[in-house]
């Protein structure tokens, strides 16, 4: 049984995860400041993100970046957007 949830979990993290620019994702590792949500800030073939605790930015490769990526936590399109007014 063991062995089959191996094959299971690499399987998983084999597959494309879904994220996108603005996305706060939680990574395998926690940052030395302790935090563990990051801020998707650059997407290409390298992915910039940003910690929210300390706001160091950090660049990864893509595939790196996939790899160590748990989750998403708040999705860009599901975070409440502020439109200010311009007033004429």
């Amino acid at each position: 049984m063991d062995l089959l949830n191996v094959i299971l979990e690499r399987v998983i993290d084999l597959q494309r995860k879904e994220f996108g620019l603005g996305d706060v994702v939680e990574m395998k590792k926690p940052h030395p400041c302790g935090t563990n949500a990051w801020k998707v800030i650059r997407m290409g073939m390298d992915i910039r993100m940003k910690c929210t605790g300390c706001q160091h930015s950090v660049l990864l490769p893509r595939s790196r970046f996939e790899r160590k990526m748990k989750k998403v936590l708040i999705s860009a399109n599901q975070a409440p957007h502020t439109e200010e007014k311009m007033d004429k």
